[in-house]
């Protein structure tokens, strides 16, 4: 499955990489994150998709931690 997310409070286009990096390092996803929209594009199977969402929220808040997945 593929999905288009909204993010809130994104604030530079390098903790924008940082995500991206982090969140494809989880097993199975596949993201890419643009600053200029500030949109997730998130792709993992259809059985773990909702835990791969969390997971990337996990990542994205270590990064930067005001930041949220607008589902």
């Amino acid at each position: 499955m593929k999905k288009n997310f909204k993010l809130e409070n994104l604030d530079c286009a390098n903790c924008a990489a940082k995500m991206e990096a982090a969140i494809n390092k989880i097993d199975g996803v596949n993201a890419t994150i643009s600053f200029m929209t500030s949109k997730l594009t998130l792709e993992a199977d259809d059985a773990a998709f909702d835990s791969a969402v969390e997971a990337a929220q996990k990542a994205i808040k270590k990064v930067e931690p005001d930041c949220l997945i607008v589902r």
